[in-house]
Order: C-alpha cells, then sequence, then structure tokens
C-alpha cells in the first residue's frame, strides 16, 4: 500500500510544542511530589529530555500520518521515541559523569509518568474531538469520485477514524459494473455527469477525485464543471501504477511536489542523528576492540604474504567511488573491471582469511570508513563496483540502494541476505530488503539492526 506522507497539519505543531513541554513540566511536578530542591542539572535534563523526545518523534514518524493512525500504534510510537531520549540522556550523564547528581527514584518515576502522560494526551485529544464530531460539529459530508484502490483506501481511513469528522455519502464512478451496487459498504450515487448536479443540490460539502492520472481530460471536464458550484473539491492521484520509494508530498514556495524516489535520511536532521549515532559509537567500539584488530593483523601478516589491509573500490552515497577497508582475506587483490565473488572452498582464501571471512572479522576496519565519513555503521553493505554495473541493469530500483551511506551491517544480511549471490533471484531479495532499510529508516530501526548483528549477524553459513 502506498502511503503518501504530510505533516501539513495544525495539529502536528500543537502536538510538538506540549510534546516538548510536558516532560519539563512533569519533571518540576515529580521533583516537588519527592520534596527534591529544583536545580540547574534537573532544568537541563527537562528541556533535553523535551527537544530529545521531539527530535526522536519526528525520526520514528510520530508527525507523519497520526491522523490515520489508531491509538495502539501511535502508543508503540511513542513508546520507541521515548526509549531514544532516554538512550541519549544515559548516554550523556555517563559522558559528563554526572549520574549522581540526580535522584533515580524521581527520574524512574518521571520516565513512567512521562511516558504515561504522552500517551493519555493523545488519547484525550481523540475522545474530546470524536466525541464533538458525533455531536454533528464541525463535520463534512464527503463523495469521492473514483472507486479504485485510492478511494477505496481513503474510506477505510474515514471509516476507521471517525473522529476525524468527515462522512462518506458515497461514490461516483463511470465503470458500469458498478451502478446499483455498494463500495466499501458505501453505495455508487452515480458517473461522473451526476456529479455536478449532486453539488448543486448539496449532497455533500467536500469532493475528492481519486482518478488515475492517464484520466487527465475527465478530471479538467470534472473541475471545469464544479466552477459553477460552491463545493470544495480535493484531488488525491492515483499513484499506485508507480513504484514509489517513500513518497511524500512537499512544498517547493506553494507549488506541491512529490517525492517519487526519496529516503527519510533526506534531512538535515535525520542525516546529523545518523551521523552522530556513528560517530559515537564507532569511536566505542574501536577502542574496545583494538586489542583483537591488532591480533588479527598478526594472523593476516602471517598466514600469507602480502598487505595487511585490502582496499577495494566500491560505490558510496549518490554512486560516488570510496575505499573500503578490510583485513586481506585472498591470496590475490582483485579490484578491477571484473571480480568473482568468493564461492564455497574458493582456492583464493588463506586459512586465515577463511575464518575471519566466516566470522565477519575481516569487516572490522570499517570502523575506520564509518569515522572518516564514507561508511555508515548500518546501511546497504557495499558491493564490488564490477557487480554494480552488472547488476544494475538486471535488478530494478538496484542504485537507489545508493541514496545512502554503504553499512558495515544490514537490514539484508541479518536476514540471511548475505554473501555469495549465484543466482539473479538471491541479488533481488538482498535489494529487497536494502530498499524496504532505506525507506523506513530511524534511528530505532538503526539500533534493533545493531542488536540484532550482535546475536546473528556475524556468523552466517553464506559467508565464505
Amino acid at each position: 500500500m502506498i502511503t503518501l506522507k504530510t505533516e501539513n497539519s495544525g495539529f502536528v505543531w500543537t502536538h510538538r510544542i506540549t510534546d516538548l513541554l510536558l516532560p519539563i513540566t512533569l519533571l518540576k511536578i515529580t521533583l516537588l511530589i519527592y520534596s527534591i530542591p529544583w536545580h540547574d542539572r534537573y532544568l537541563t535534563a527537562g528541556i533535553l529530555g523535551g527537544f530529545a523526545f521531539v527530535t526522536s518523534a519526528q525520526m520514528v514518524g510520530i508527525y507523519q500520518n497520526w491522523q490515520g493512525r489508531n491509538l495502539t500504534s501511535s502508543a508503540y510510537l511513542i513508546i520507541k521515541a521515548w526509549l531514544l531520549t532516554w538512550t541519549f540522556l544515559i548516554v550523556l550523564a555517563f559522558l559528563f559523569k554526572d549520574a549522581e547528581g540526580f535522584s533515580r527514584l524521581a527520574m524512574v518515576t518521571w520516565a513512567i509518568v512521562t511516558l504515561f502522560t504522552l500517551v493519555l494526551y493523545r488519547f484525550l485529544v481523540r475522545r474530546v474531538l470524536g466525541h464533538y464530531r458525533q455531536q454533528g460539529k464541525n463535520s463534512r459530508n464527503i463523495a469521492i469520485v473514483g472507486a479504485g484502490k485510492v478511494g477505496q483506501h481513503l474510506a477505510s481511513l474515514i471509516t476507521q477514524n471517525p473522529w476525524l469528522g468527515y462522512k462518506i455519502v458515497g461514490f461516483f464512478d463511470d465503470n458500469p459494473n458498478l451502478s446499483n451496487t455498494n463500495i466499501s459498504n458505501f453505495p455508487i450515487l452515480g458517473n461522473t455527469l451526476a456529479i455536478q448536479q449532486a453539488a448543486k443540490n448539496h449532497q455533500f460539502d467536500e469532493l475528492y477525485i481519486c482518478l488515475p492520472l492517464r484520466a487527465e481530460a475527465k478530471i479538467k471536464s470534472l473541475l471545469n464543471e464544479l466552477t459553477d458550484t460552491t463545493t470544495i473539491v480535493k484531488f488525491i492521484p492515483d499513484l499506485f501504477s508507480f513504484d514509489l520509494m517513500h513518497a511524500q508530498w512537499t512544498d517547493l514556495k506553494g507549488l506541491p511536489v512529490i517525492s517519487v524516489y526519496d529516503t527519510p535520511l533526506n534531512s538535515s536532521t535525520a542525516r546529523m542523528l545518523k551521523r552522530f549515532e556513528d560517530v559515537t559509537l564507532s569511536t566505542l567500539i574501536l577502542i574496545l576492540i583494538s586489542p583483537i584488530m591488532i591480533a588479527l593483523a598478526i594472523g593476516v601478516k602471517l598466514s600469507s604474504p602480502g598487505p595487511i589491509l585490502f582496499k577495494q573500490k566500491r560505490y558510496g552515497l549518490n554512486g560516488k567511488e570510496i575505499k573500503v577497508y578490510k583485513f586481506r582475506s585472498m591470496t590475490t587483490q582483485d579490484n578491477g573491471a571484473t571480480i568473482n565473488q568468493a564461492t564455497k572452498n574458493d582456492p583464493r582464501i588463506t586459512k586465515f582469511g577463511a575464518f575471519i571471512r566466516k566470522t565477519s572479522l575481516d569487516e572490522l576496519p570499517q570502523f575506520i570508513n564509518v569515522i572518516q565519513g564514507k561508511m555508515s555503521i548500518v546501511g546497504p553493505r557495499p558491493h564490488a563496483n564490477a557487480h554494480n554495473e552488472q547488476y544494475r541493469k538486471l535488478v530494478p530500483q538496484y542504485m537507489q540502494r545508493h541514496l545512502v551511506k554503504p553499512g558495515i551491517t544490514g537490514w539484508a544480511q541479518i536476514n540471511g541476505w548475505r554473501g555469495e549471490t549465484e543466482t539473479l533471484d538471491k541479488m533481488e531479495k538482498r535489494i529487497e530488503f536494502d530498499l524496504h532499510y532505506i525507506n523506513n529508516w530511524s534511528l530505532w530501526f538503526d539500533i534493533k539492526i545493531i542488536i540484532l548483528t550482535v546475536f546473528k549477524g556475524f556468523i552466517d553459513k553464506n559467508a565464505y
């Protein structure tokens, strides 16, 4: 199901401001209850908590499509955003060695009460609006032109969210097979020729046109006819015929724009958070694994003649060539226009190389690439340039995996799609998972992949 994401709602800013003020307000109340003096540390924690939650909420998608989301899904996203907020606060307290300056009981109470209040606040907003509109106040009757996928999806959203204040009177559609039938439990009111008269008779307040783009002539004719009425007309283009990627509405000086191929990481805030995640975690990991890397370097040097590191040419962000570091695991260093993938019992692989490939230890130097900004900890695994040129002609949307930086680990890898891709369908499956990651990126998604990598991402039967 294609979702066109938009944040163009006055309530979005109401939610943001409320989410910003609630943490610091509730922290103040919590301290009053426990008779704990208010000082600068708590003020800083409250302010940082508010800003961190709003930022995390933006990243996990709380403010996107909030009107069409049920309360359970909203609560799930709020929990994710609040956990990210607390991860940030705990890391800061650890780095500045200031954890002793806070009451543990007060902070735990604050964490629980704030989470509960954030969910309760949204529940109350829905209940108040629902009650208000069920009484017929501020509710509007709407009709839908086009009983296809988009029209039915719109009807479903409105039916599932009565608090939005919309009541569907029915569909208009030119398909003769749909006359005298019900679609999504709503009647077919007639064909498009009947719309103008129905509008003049005030059978509906708003008209949603959900026709495919190929019906341009019909849409223009219908719009011309409706200029003779007082009906509010809205257009939702049927884009189901396109294979969209993170499609969303944007605005360019009043000009509506649909991003067809896009990613959540295509924003300065997302890139900043992603970079902070990469630098912080990579620095900590490199410090912890430095003895292991020294031992591996010695093992590579003693196992066969040649350099310790193999610098592979790969495509990075936006398809720009980068050099990716690995511990050398082969006797040869193929890096040209033709590269053979490693296969089972490959004679080029050294005995020590087989071990570090099987355990993914050969990838550890790539944390240096992350510090350099060429890679991320999480992202699509980089392929050899020759393989990129080969598969971009065979797999649809293959090059869109380069809309983000390549990663040390990825969604495809922890789901078993790593190693040799001797058949096309295996590469297609890997790309499917890569694109899912790009299309649904969030800081929480990255953390989930990193945790899963620790438990099942290092050793795999396909790694050789």
